[in-house]
């Protein structure tokens, strides 16, 4: 061999070098492939694991959830709770600032002349504002469990004034025919209907026996007919004499007449048998008046009033007051007790608040 030159026998005994000799031929090497690994599943130890984590997980987000949900749903039964306080005592707020008001002056002397008032809570005008303790009884509305009957162990409070919205002037009265003359035909009162007519010197209570809305301006307050109380007499003046004629007195023009209102607030049973605030009202229907009770606020369990005389520094229950002084309260001292329908609160029981609130009598204020 000289050079890079390789002989035949070279050539064969590298090929030969290179591969397996079976008999006498000779076969290539061959190169064994790695062999792929075996692929296992999961063990029972390992799916039992992940299903832990799962239900971990699971019940994270549910007990989340649940909490989400019960916050909200006590966030709005406290939101519904807070809205009937705040209804409850703006309602009642108005009442009570008219309380005893009249559009002609304060502490005027009232001649009423409708027969027999102090037989009915809304006809006896008396002073105006009469509170009841929750072991006094009411007149004409009994404690009991019946829908609209009072909740024993309840305040309740009764108020009279004149309904400003009402009021129209007097241009003629003429108290020989029981006729006073308004200023527009469109007055709105029919008969039956219990008006107050004041000037600077007094007011008297009447109820109507002739009037036409929209065709005259005629009012009449005669004596007799077929109007339930009725007046006892066509007079206006005082003393009030329950004859035909009485005590006359005649009111000038710019004189006011208006609907008189009388309200009753306390605490009754609704139709669901629960507690509620309700509001009672006069009405009147075929020819006589009555009490009309209206729910205004469910959820009122119990109602407790106080009352701020002239001239003192503390509020004091009904109780306390002697009947000669309810013309002197000036302010009332309202606290309900409300609860939610829905049971939001802790351990499945209902949301309860209790709330505040002071309304003075405007018409009685310095």
């Amino acid at each position: 061999m000289t050079g890079t030159h390789m002989t035949d026998a070279h050539i064969t005994a590298s090929r030969i070098a290179g591969s397996h000799v079976i008999g006498s031929r000779a076969f290539p090497r061959t190169h064994r492939m790695p062999c792929a690994r075996r692929a296992h599943g999961m063990t029972l130890v390992e799916l039992m694991i992940a299903m832990l984590l799962g239900m971990i997980v699971v019940g994270s987000a549910s007990a989340i959830f649940i909490s989400n949900r019960q916050t909200y749903r006590a966030t709005e039964s406290l939101g519904r709770v807070q809205e009937s306080g705040r209804m409850s005592f703006e309602l009642m707020a108005r009442d009570i600032r008219e309380g005893a008001g009249n559009p002609c002056g304060k502490n005027l002397p009232i001649a009423n002349v409708l027969d027999n008032p102090t037989a009915n809570w809304w006809s006896d005008w008396g002073v105006g504002i009469v509170g009841y303790d929750g072991a006094i009884a009411t007149p004409g509305l009994p404690f009991g469990a019946a829908p609209q009957q009072r909740v024993a162990g309840t305040d309740a409070i009764e108020l009279k004034s004149a309904d400003s919205a009402s009021a129209r002037v007097i241009v003629n009265h003429q108290p020989a025919s029981a006729t006073m003359f308004l200023n527009t035909v469109n007055h709105d009162f029919t008969d039956e209907d219990i008006l107050m007519i004041c000037d600077n010197r007094q007011a008297a209570i009447f109820q109507v026996t002739n009037a036409s809305p929209g065709t005259n301006t005629n009012v009449v307050h005669n004596r007799g007919g077929s109007a339930n109380p009725g007046n006892c007499t066509k007079g206006l003046g005082l003393p009030v004499v329950c004859t035909a004629n009485g005590t006359s007195y005649a009111y000038g023009p710019n004189s006011m007449v208006t609907r008189m209102r009388s309200v009753r607030w306390y605490i009754g049973r609704n139709p669901n048998g629960g507690n509620s605030l309700f509001r009672s009202t006069m009405t009147s229907s075929s020819g006589s008046i009555a009490a009309q009770p209206q729910e205004i606020v469910e959820g009122v369990n119990n109602m407790t009033l106080q009352y701020l005389l002239r001239d003192t520094g503390d509020y004091v229950d009904a109780g306390a007051i002697p009947a000669n002084r309810w013309r002197d309260v000036v302010a009332v001292r309202v606290n309900l007790a409300l609860a939610s329908r829905d049971r939001a609160g802790v351990n499945g029981a209902a949301l309860q608040r209790t709330l505040d609130h002071t309304v003075t009598l405007r018409n009685r204020m310095q």
